[in-house]
Parts: structure tokens; C-alpha cells; sequence
């Protein structure tokens, strides 16, 4: 009798230490789970846009960053660059049919509609094109990245002095086009979805004001997982259709 207790509080013991070794387990992967999670969400949170009612937080403050005065130990070398042709430029005629403005390596220049000697209109480590004339040639809107990423900025053609249109910190903005009435710009707002390819929406831009607009949308995207991307804007001479 006194052999089948040893037994069985053996048995007892064993029962325990397993039932111990599983709750261990147990915790372990609960908190493994838990640890899988919680840095699945803090992922997700960093793939969100202030727009998705997200704020990423930022911890310690860094410097703003300037597209034109990288913090680059290395030094910088200017070199001189004379050339007689290009590609992938994109460019547009005055309305007066006196000018050509045309981008090239990422800077602006103006060409005399005969040919002849370009003038730089943009300098400086900031990519800017797709240039397009006002309907009265004062002014030249186009896709910049000097705040930080593409926005839609525009240029007056006697004196240089430069506005920036869109202020978007994370979508993307191209292929600018003017409203008849020269107040207004549409352009295409690029929305990334799971893939790199993204689409995009129509937005319209009013350029009343000496500050970035907030725009309103012409054409949504069909869902924000569709990865159908929509063409170039223009608007038609009467202002009435995109």
C-alpha cells in the first residue's frame, strides 16, 4: 500500500512539474503574441498618414530637413554642364508663342521660341518639373521637391518669386495644369495602396491667398485598393470640363 502512495504522489509530482512546464509555455507564447501585436500596431501606425487621423510620434525633435542644404558631410562640386539636346523633358509655349519652358536635370529653363541661348528660371539640388505657362504667360506652375516631397509650386516670370500651391507631407502631387481663368491649378494627387504602384485622384487648387491650399477633390480613386492610376489633367478652354 505504502508503495502504491509512493507511486502515485510521484505521479502527482510529475503531473505537476508537466502542468507547470505547459503554463510556462503558455505565458511564453502569450507573450510572445502580445509582444507580435502590439509591434504589428505600432507598424501599421507608422504606415498611416496624418490624413488616416494617425499622429506618429516623433520622440526627439530633429532638424527640418532642406532639400537644398542636406546635413552631407561630403562637399558639394559644381560642375558645368553644356549640352544640345535631352530626354524625358517635358515643356510648354507661351501663350504668346515668344517662349519655350522646357525642364532638364531637374532645373527650369526659358528658350526663345527661334532657338538660341537657355536661361535658367531654377537652380540648386531641388528636382522641378513639368512646367506650365499661365493662360496670360506671367506666371509658370510645376512639380517641385524643395519642401520635402513633390508639390505643385508656381514661378512669376519677370522677377522669380516663387509660391508653393499644395503642401502634402505624404502624398505626392504631379502633372499640374491651369484653370482658364488662371486662379485655379488641378492637378494629381498619387494615393500609394499595398503595392508601390498606388492611384490617383483629381484635386483642384485655388490660388487666391499667399498660402498653400487645401484643394478640392474632381475625381476620387475607385477604392483605396484599386491600382488603376488615372491620366494627365487638362482643363478645356471654356473652364466647364476636365
Amino acid at each position: 500500500m505504502a508503495g502504491i502512495t509512493k507511486a502515485s504522489n510521484e505521479l502527482g509530482e510529475l503531473a505537476g512539474d508537466a502542468m507547470s512546464v505547459r503554463a510556462r509555455r503558455g505565458a511564453g507564447l502569450i507573450a510572445l503574441l502580445m509582444t507580435f501585436f502590439v509591434g504589428a500596431s505600432f507598424a501599421d501606425a507608422s504606415l498611416q498618414s496624418p490624413e488616416d487621423g494617425l499622429e506618429a510620434s516623433t520622440g526627439d525633435e530633429q532638424p527640418v530637413w532642406n532639400v537644398d542644404a542636406p546635413a552631407f558631410s561630403a562637399e558639394s562640386k559644381t560642375v558645368p554642364i553644356d549640352v544640345r539636346s535631352g530626354t524625358w523633358m517635358n515643356l510648354d509655349v507661351s501663350p504668346s508663342g515668344e517662349q519655350i519652358v522646357f525642364d532638364l536635370l531637374g532645373d527650369l529653363y526659358l528658350l526663345p521660341i527661334e532657338g538660341g541661348q537657355a536661361t535658367s528660371i531654377t537652380s540648386g539640388l531641388a528636382w522641378d518639373m513639368q512646367p506650365t505657362f499661365s493662360p496670360d504667360g506671367s506666371h509658370i506652375a510645376f512639380t517641385s521637391d524643395r519642401a520635402g516631397g513633390d508639390n505643385i509650386w508656381t514661378i512669376s516670370v519677370s522677377d522669380g518669386v516663387l509660391r508653393q500651391v499644395t503642401d502634402e507631407s505624404f502624398r505626392l502631387m504631379n502633372n499640374p495644369a491651369w484653370h482658364p481663368d488662371g486662379n485655379r491649378l488641378v492637378a494629381k494627387k498619387h494615393f500609394t495602396t499595398s503595392r508601390s504602384l498606388g492611384t490617383g485622384e483629381i484635386w483642384m487648387y485655388d490660388l487666391a491667398g499667399d498660402k498653400p491650399s487645401q484643394g478640392v477633390q474632381l475625381v476620387a480613386r475607385q477604392s483605396p485598393n484599386y491600382q488603376k492610376e488615372l491620366g494627365e489633367p487638362v482643363v478645356t478652354p471654356s473652364g466647364e470640363h476636365l
